[in-house]
């Protein structure tokens, strides 16, 4: 069994009426790389609710951080959605997953494609030098339904465009392209339409998707990862088969299973696929 450590509410925001986030202590023994998860969860008086989180803060901050959405009738959400600081949080001692920097061949542009709480992941990964000496740009696509579910995300990017050390680096290589689905905005429609169409390129001004020199991470939900497993495939990206082997994407394979049974003939995994993040 995985061993736990009770670590303690900093803080809690909420974003809206569906989306939360808060930080937490971080135990002095934990070790991550920056895009991967943790287990994390309540213990209640006969048992306790954990589940999968992306940690959305960077391995070099002293605390964690972590992005949710909110059920009302969620077994974990319904209860952690009301935790206030100073409340204890469980989480797991040993990180894991495959949305990591490693396990990508080297390119000049890293695409980093999610919807909803799946850009947690990539707000660590933003924060992260290695990636800025490792691409020439980072281009953060986010699709959700309304234009507050954008509302985390745009405070983390600000933060790093202003942050005295990475700031520079970020004001020149870091891109955002949000997409709104269910609100009028300057980028409607769902992230996949947006990468087929050729709409996300030519409206940041920025050469089209090139299997030479592009790699990509994937974080949303299953509809959005089978359409652009099938986009991909088209396009000739190629995967890493196993951890530690480079690809043009990595594969989260926790998930990556559930995926392929939702794909006919599927082909073992061509990108970074991640459902991290409760959902209920």
């Amino acid at each position: 069994m995985a061993a736990y450590t009770t670590e303690t509410v900093i803080d809690i925001r909420h974003w809206n009426d569906k989306l939360f986030s808060f930080r937490t202590t971080r135990p002095d023994s934990l070790r991550f790389e920056n895009g991967q998860f943790v287990m994390l969860g309540l213990q209640l008086a006969d048992r306790k609710i954990v589940r999968a989180y992306s940690i959305a803060s960077a391995n070099h901050e002293e605390h964690l951080e972590f992005y949710s959405i909110k059920v009302p009738d969620g077994a974990l959400t319904s209860r952690l959605q009301r935790v206030q600081p100073g409340a204890g949080v469980l989480i797991s001692s040993k990180p894991t997953g495959t949305l990591v920097l490693r396990d990508l061949r080297p390119g000049k542009r890293l695409f980093l494609l999610a919807t909803g709480t799946g850009i947690a992941p990539f707000l660590s990964i933003v924060k992260d030098p290695e990636a800025y000496d490792l691409f020439e740009q980072i281009i953060v696509v986010h699709g959700v339904r309304l234009r507050s579910d954008l509302a985390f995300a745009h405070s983390v990017l600000h933060a790093v465009r202003e942050d005295p050390y990475l700031g520079e680096l970020a004001k020149s290589a870091l891109l955002y392209y949000p997409c709104v689905s269910r609100e009028p905005c300057e980028h409607p429609g769902r992230v996949t339409t947006a990468l087929e169409s050729g709409l996300l390129c030519s409206g940041l001004g920025i050469a089209a998707l090139d299997v030479a020199t592009d790699r990509l991470m994937i974080c949303g939900n299953m509809s959005m990862l089978s359409d652009t497993r099938q986009l991909l495939d088209a396009r000739g990206f190629t995967v890493s088969p196993q951890i530690g082997v480079s690809g043009d994407y990595v594969i989260e394979r926790a998930f990556a299973e559930s995926v392929d049974r939702r794909i006919a003939a599927p082909v073992p995994g061509k990108y970074v696929l991640s459902a991290i993040g409760s959902t209920e």
